[in-house]
């Protein structure tokens, strides 16, 4: 589960990293940055909403939930966009996959530091009606990013190579990627960890309003944890890509996950502007640390065949958690009247998950089985090339020291 698999693409075409592949991360960091970020930067609307509307923390947080739902659920809207950018970064990179991945995930903090600014400048000149139309426009270009994927083309075969090998009929969803204990500790990791992850970017803009933090300081707390998270993600790629880091790129992740239900804990203590000031540097850090490496994880521990069915499996997981995350904390917001016990809720469902990320890896995916499973054992032997040199060697040395005859016939090879 720790160790990155090695592919050469689902039709055998080795992933260039790079060449036209620059132009595919440069589409993919655009599409993760509006992916990502447009849901947490409409949470500066969230006051102005409960103002016209008359309605609750609860109520209000189903915006972003039902936005990043959309996203990881049902293929709507952004998740057209965001799911197929991931699926071809992953084909056109292989050994610079995890930099890939950091450079891409990155664009979700750029994003959120231009996007929430400007939602609030927005907000007061068109207020949030005229905000929300301005904003779904920009979204427009993912659509010019999407003319930037294009598949990679197999080699030319030549007359005399034979016809084409058959390719087995590919399923709609692969549901196979079941039958791995990695795959399924992974999902059942990534799920509680989204009970937990997107809260509290969801209510620090209302936390700050609440401590009476003038509006546009708070909205800036997004953008001081866009800032970190900018240089956070490529970092934390860069580490994973290392040849001794790779292998053990799931235990990374399990601290990233770790670190970032700290960061919750400690930010429930915050009292004024400067302690969520602190709060959003660390969170920042340690949610571009799980940025970069969550699918980069699941890459690693599927392959390429299967992350697209994968991907997908996980996101429609993750999006039942997402439903129920922001939604029960502003249920428990609006019952306590305390943000305090909103962020404790984040950190230990967040701390939870990165609990049953590493000790099912360690007990459950560390441990093989000792005898072959029943797919190794009916495997046909692969072919491997035999040297004729040291075959006859072979036979020259190994009865001379059981004390035989050598009889070395001539060979015509």
């Amino acid at each position: 589960m720790g160790g990155a698999v090695i592919d050469e693409g689902p039709t055998g075409i080795k992933a260039p990293d790079g060449g036209w592949g620059w132009a595919i991360l440069w589409g993919c960091f655009v599409i993760t940055g509006f992916s990502y970020a447009f849901p947490k930067a409409v949470s500066v609307f969230f006051k102005e909403l409960m103002r016209e509307f008359g309605i609750g923390y609860s109520d209000t947080a189903w915006i972003s939930s039902i936005l990043l739902a959309m996203l990881y659920g049902t293929g709507l809207g952004l998740a057209l966009n965001f799911q197929p950018s991931l699926i071809m970064l992953n084909r056109y990179f292989n050994k610079r996959r995890p930099m890939a991945n950091g450079l891409a995930a990155a664009g979700s903090p750029v994003f959120l530091c231009a996007l929430s600014p400007l939602g609030q400048v927005l907000q007061d000149h068109y207020g949030w009606r005229g905000g929300f139309l301005i904003l779904g426009g920009l979204l427009l270009n993912c659509c010019v990013c999407a003319a930037l994927m294009r598949p990679l083309e197999a080699p030319r075969q030549s007359s005399g190579s034979g016809p084409a090998p058959q390719r087995p009929p590919r399923r709609l969803l692969d549901l196979s990627v079941f039958r791995d204990r990695g795959f399924v500790i992974y999902a059942l990791a990534a799920s509680i960890m989204v009970l937990g992850l997107f809260v509290p970017p969801v209510f620090v803009v209302s936390y700050a309003k609440d401590l009476g933090v003038p509006d546009t300081q708070a909205a800036f707390l997004l953008t001081i944890l866009g800032f970190v998270d900018i240089f956070a993600r490529p970092t934390a790629g860069f580490i994973t890509g290392l040849k001794k880091v790779r292998p053990y790129s799931v235990y990374l992740f399990s601290f990233a996950m770790f670190f970032n239900g700290f960061a919750d804990l400690t930010g429930s203590t915050a009292s004024n502007y400067g302690g969520l000031v602190v709060f959003c540097i660390f969170f920042g850090i340690s949610y571009g640390m799980v940025g970069a490496l969550q699918f980069e994880v699941l890459m690693a521990i599927v392959g390429t065949q299967k992350f697209s069915s994968a991907i997908g499996l996980v996101l429609l997981l993750e999006a039942i958690a997402v439903l129920i995350g922001p939604p029960s904390g502003g249920k428990l917001l609006d019952a306590t009247h305390v943000y305090q016990y909103v962020f404790i809720l984040a950190g230990a469902e967040v701390l939870a998950s990165s609990l049953v990320l590493v000790l099912g890896n360690f007990f459950c995916i560390r441990k093989r089985p000792e005898t072959a499973t029943e797919e190794e054992r009916h495997k046909p032997p692969e072919d491997v090339r035999v040297d004729s040199r040291e075959v006859e060697q072979f036979l020259k040395t190994e009865p001379e020291k059981n004390g035989e005859v050598v009889h070395t016939p001539e060979t015509s090879v």
